[in-house]
């Protein structure tokens, strides 16, 4: 594990993998650290060098102080690959991540050589939508909701199959920090990449869980069309993160499309 400041803020990650090798790296979920990734990386790390980390309010990671856009959570990935001197990664993005991943693709195409999409769009949800889950946490914390955000997360085989697992997934949701929750809903909120999508010229892979219950798959499918030449997957078996539920599936999906976009 390490620690760096990053924009004045000090930020979680860590590497894994081959240090000769180009890098791989992932961002996370809302309410997510990066052990969510553990299997994916196993499965990858003996081919590219992995670049893990904690966005602002979320797992080791520092508070925000207030407001976070995605610009912000964006600055910090690139401010991490600096730190590490990637000068050039691939981006596996999920949800947020997924938001953050095409931003950084948009304002530095020189440093993206390809992107995955997981589970996520230009737009996620509505203004409406998200001052009702800000309101429900202000209210009565992240336990509040965390039932709803489990079932939107996991298929209901995976609930009924894997309770412990599920109790523990739970475990990192409501141990959160609100703060940083909070701020990063409201940067999903106010995030509209519709406009920019077509402008992602890196070669992209759009996947999503046939059960995601926070970007169904109809939803993701609409920012695979807006971004030229990107190709859809559905993941079957699969809610809001697929890494968990279905790692190795996810994994093979990723390798295939790194390896035809030609990264290492």
């Amino acid at each position: 594990m390490a620690f760096t400041r990053i924009n004045g803020r000090v930020l979680h990650w860590r590497l894994a993998g081959r240090s000769d090798r180009p890098v791989v790296a992932f961002s996370n979920s809302l309410g997510s650290d990066f052990r969510i990734w553990d299997e994916v990386v196993a499965a990858l790390a003996d081919r590219w060098q992995i670049l893990l980390y904690d966005k602002v309010g979320h797992g080791l990671s520092d508070l925000p102080d207030g407001a976070y856009a995605i610009d912000d959570h964006t600055d910090d990935l690139i401010g991490v690959l600096d730190h590490i001197g990637a000068h050039r990664a691939a981006i596996v993005g999920l949800s947020v991540g997924g938001m953050i991943a095409q931003r950084l693709a948009v304002r530095q195409p020189e440093r993206a050589s390809a992107l995955v999409l997981c589970d996520t769009a230009a737009k996620i949800g509505t203004a409406e939508t998200w001052a009702a889950r800000i309101a429900a946490v202000e209210s009565g914390g992240i336990a509040s909701i965390a039932d709803v955000v489990l079932e939107r997360w996991f298929t209901k085989a995976f609930r009924q199959i894997w309770p412990n697992e599920l109790r523990g997934w739970r475990n990192m949701l409501v141990r959160s920090p609100a703060e940083g929750y909070l701020a990063t809903c409201a940067a999903i909120r106010d995030a509209d990449l519709t406009s920019e999508a077509a402008k992602i010229r890196v070669p992209t892979l759009c996947v999503v869980g046939d059960e995601d219950g926070s970007t169904p798959p109809d939803v993701v499918e609409a920012t695979a069309r807006l971004i030229p030449s990107a190709r859809f997957q559905i993941i079957e078996g699969a809610g809001h993160l697929p890494c968990i539920e279905k790692p190795a599936v996810l994994a093979g999906l990723i390798e295939n499309h790194l390896a035809e976009a030609g990264h290492g």
